[in-house]
């Protein structure tokens, strides 16, 4: 693209974002327009940024050094030539050279104020809507029907829901998918334990009201007795054969079982419902089809029986193309057939361009391989975007995977229960007089919110530390801090009685022009979070939000000041709480107004 194309099209966008809340957005436009008047290589990033220190100005334009050592030039002088192109006057009160050839960035209050305005018009604290919005079918959480959920499903459960809420709030059409695990061999044996169970007890809802001690039961049954074990895999072909009595016992369990799941996910506060339920049985019909589209497109292969389809792009252990195996030598399906199914529904059914998947790190091998077969075979478009969001462990304190004091696998609403209970002895220390009801309230409220926030707020793809005593934390980067920090604003307001929400806002102090700033950051991280999957990006944000309203609320008195003055602090407290409880509320966080 040439110089006046490239410069014509930012102007034009230019024309159309007069009130883009994305501050750092709009200056990347107007310094690529600057930077093209003054001669830089065409798509020089202007890496705006924002400054480390408030005496630097709010934003920084680091983007000349790396522009200078390209053209052999010298820094200051291409910043003298930015500078002498960059129309910024309606934004900045003050843009200067530091260093090498850095430019600082002094927003004016008077701008910052009428975006804070418009912001506060928003029931989105000014997070605008995609321009472009798209399907986007989101995969999460994904049980095993045959057990209760365990500690591990939390990440994927609420690192999905976290995004799931954002794109959301930008405008995509966004389906979740919950693949549940509800097909296999496995179920044959719990069909075989229950048509014994229902013989001894016509009660057998109480005998799964603990699905766990009943999957153990017939797992030992299966690994101990041959002649079950053999009844069983009978059961496993009637069940797919669609033998009527077994699909009614399989579908007793199945409902059991999502039961015992959406009960987890109400106490989680994630979204997913009986209705994003999409599991692996509802592709069975679909997957002798997909074994004669690939093969009908030359990518079967035939080794030792099974059906295979060899990848040039992955390498298996021995330098060789990574096998993919999609029908077993009997005649049986595997998990990537059923994968490539889903695919394939999602592409052509619900039109999605984007398909994410929350799926731990150990699985990056076989996805990568399902996509790729998918797009070989045509199962989706070449242009949809296939997404594998991988995660890493929850470990204990040994620095190992997180376990019960046995050694056994924690089920996960055992988990949570004693958050709720380890959150109700605080609160009930702290705050004596409340009710027994508000104290459980507020418990749930925080030691739930306390458990997803260790984990959200950590890198996605690490491995991570349970701790009980840092999680549960008022102080810190920590939910229970965050909570608070919204109630503390909350209670100014109860002793408030003249507050002029139609007030203007004045950023004289410091302090006051941080805040602001720092409050109109929000579409920029949600802009990160919406692309790259990352949840601990808005965690950061919500800590340094809450750390500026601190220093602005030492700094800058609010009940004793005048009149004037102090309805416009009174409205940057209030957009305060309001970009919090967002911000709390897509990470499924829920506040209160008193702790």
């Amino acid at each position: 693209m040439t110089h006046d194309l490239i410069k014509a099209s930012l102007i034009i966008v230019l024309a159309l974002n007069l009130t883009v809340m994305n501050i750092r957005k709009l200056l990347d436009q107007r310094f690529s327009l600057a930077f093209i008047e003054a001669g830089l290589p065409e798509n020089a990033p202007t890496v705006i940024k924002p400054s480390s220190r408030p005496e630097f100005g709010q934003y920084q334009a680091n983007g000349i050094m790396g522009a200078a050592k390209k053209l052999k030039s010298n820094p200051r002088e291409i910043a003298n030539k930015v500078l002498e192109n960059l129309a910024i006057d309606d934004l900045a009160d003050k843009v200067e050279i530091a260093g090498p050839g850095f430019i600082n960035i002094h927003l004016k209050p008077d701008w910052l104020s009428n975006q804070l305005d418009t912001a506060m018009q928003s029931d989105t604290a000014g997070v605008s809507q995609s321009k472009n919005p798209i399907t986007v079918v989101v995969d999460y959480s994904g049980p095993n029907l045959a057990k209760e959920m365990h500690v591990g499903h939390l990440r994927s459960s609420i690192i999905g829901d976290a995004i799931v809420r954002t794109l959301e709030l930008v405008g995509h059409n966004v389906i979740r998918q919950n693949h549940v695990g509800d097909w296999g061999t496995q179920f044959g044996m719990l069909i075989a334990h229950m048509v014994d169970q229902q013989n001894e007890s016509a009660d057998l809802s109480v005998k799964l009201a603990d699905l766990e001690t009943f999957y153990r039961e017939a797992k030992q049954r299966f690994d101990d007795d041959s002649d079950f074990a053999e009844t069983a895999r009978d059961y496993v072909v009637k069940l797919q054969s669609g033998d009527e009595q077994c699909k009614a016992l399989w579908q007793q369990f199945i409902d059991i079982s999502l039961q015992h799941c959406e009960d987890v996910y109400q106490q989680l506060h994630v979204s997913l419902t009986r209705d994003d339920v999409k599991p692996e049985s509802s592709y069975n019909d679909d997957l002798p089809d997909i074994i004669n589209d690939l093969d009908k497109q030359g990518l079967l292969t035939e080794s030792d029986g099974a059906r295979v389809v060899f990848l040039d792009e992955l390498k298996a252990k021995d330098d060789k193309p990574f096998p993919a195996i999609v029908q077993k030598s009997d005649g049986g399906y595997l998990y990537a057939t059923t994968d490539l199914a889903a695919l394939r529904y999602r592409h052509h059914t619900l039109a999605a361009k984007r398909i994410m998947y929350f799926v731990d790190a150990r699985q990056n091998l076989h996805l990568n391989a399902v996509f790729l077969i998918a797009k070989k075979a045509g199962f989706v478009a070449d242009n949809t975007s296939l997404e594998h969001l991988a995660f890493g462990t929850m470990m204990g304190k040994d620095g190992k995977p997180f376990k019960t004091r046995t050694g056994g696998t924690v089920k996960l609403v055992d988990l949570l229960n004693e958050a709720e209970e380890r959150a109700y002895a605080l609160v009930a220390a702290k705050n004596p007089d409340l009710s027994d009801s508000e104290k459980k309230e507020i418990a749930h409220k925080v030691g739930i919110g306390a458990v997803k926030y260790a984990d959200l707020s950590k890198n996605r793809t690490s491995d991570y530390i349970f701790n009980w005593d840092s999680m549960l934390s008022f102080e810190g980067n920590t939910a229970p801090y965050l909570q608070y920090a919204y109630t503390r604003i909350h209670s100014i307001f109860k002793k408030v009685d003249d507050y002029n929400a139609d007030a203007s806002i004045q950023l004289e102090a410091p302090e006051e022009r941080q805040l602001a700033v720092k409050i109109l950051q929000m579409e920029e991280v949600i802009d990160q979070v919406a692309k790259d999957a990352t949840p601990n990006v808005l965690c950061n944000y919500l800590y340094e939000l809450a750390g500026n309203f601190m220093s602005f609320y030492e700094a800058c008195p609010i009940l004793k000041a005048e009149k004037t003055v102090k309805n416009s602090r009174l409205k940057l407290a209030k957009q305060t709480a309001n970009t919090l409880k967002l911000g709390l509320g897509l990470l499924g966080i829920e506040t209160m107004e008193r702790m």
